[in-house]
């Protein structure tokens, strides 16, 4: 099948890959639900493909009707293996036997991902060689959030480094003091190499503990640059987030 490309502006080949699977506890079949004519898995290789530093995009699946659906809209798909217990093990098998500096992991359940925020992710490997992973994070605004296990919280050191990601509320106000409070996004960019090893390490103990794979990243030693965004994204777990995305589009 002929690849389709992103229109790249960088000498660096960065690769984006959408890991879809079909099985999801809370929304079955997600990356197949309609989204005003189109599948979501459209929405998302859609904006990717208007991302400036992406070379090229790719779906990387584990069940033949994503797999047709993405032919069918013309976008560039591999089938995966159905035993990966992450989406970082899928990709790392989809990309292993392509030449590529740098591979973005792009959420499959996000059809209002921000191509800029794509990019923001990528910059900072393409300008620093010794950086092999990135992600981004917005400040949150809705309190509700900073005390909801659901919304992923990360803090920062002076070189805008992650010093942790927690479900709980980091850092914990012990007095009166006010503090910025930060969620991560998880969109994430790895130096080819690095992911490759990644993928071979065990999952860690905090990893398990909190059932966050960056974890993995920090506990081995290993440093994540995290990039503030001004712009949200939205990703589709439940029903209630599919009709919510529906109107969100549609306006």
């Amino acid at each position: 099948m002929k690849r389709q490309k992103a229109k790249s502006k960088s000498n660096t080949v960065v690769i984006g890959v959408i890991p879809a699977r079909y099985g999801s506890t809370r929304l079955p079949a997600k990356a197949l639900a309609m989204i005003h004519g189109k599948p979501m898995i459209q929405h998302v290789y859609e904006r990717c493909l208007k991302a400036k530093l992406l070379s090229e995009v790719l779906v990387a699946t584990d069940d033949k009707r994503i797999f047709d659906a993405v032919i069918n809209f013309g976008g560039n798909v591999v089938m995966t293996s159905k035993t990966h217990k992450s989406g970082t093990d899928r990709i790392g098998e989809a990309i292993k036997n392509i030449k590529c500096d740098v591979v973005v992991n792009i959420q499959g359940d996000e059809p209002m991902i921000a191509p800029d925020n794509i990019d923001k992710a990528i910059k900072p490997l393409i300008q620093d060689k010794s950086i092999n992973v990135a992600t981004l994070c917005i400040s949150i605004s809705d309190k509700k959030e900073i005390s909801n296990p659901n919304v992923v919280k990360v803090v920062l050191d002076s070189n805008s480094n992650a010093l942790y990601f927690s479900r709980s509320v980091i850092p914990f106000n012990r007095d009166t003091t006010k503090s910025e409070y930060f969620k991560h996004i998880g969109l994430y960019v790895y130096r080819k190499d690095y992911l490759m090893k990644l993928i071979k390490m065990k999952p860690s103990r905090l990893e398990l503990t909190e059932k966050l794979e960056q974890l993995r990243v920090l506990e081995s030693g290993q440093k994540i640059k995290v990039i503030e965004t001004e712009i949200e994204s939205y990703s589709v777990d439940t029903p209630a987030d599919l009709r919510k995305i529906r109107k969100l589009i549609k306006s």
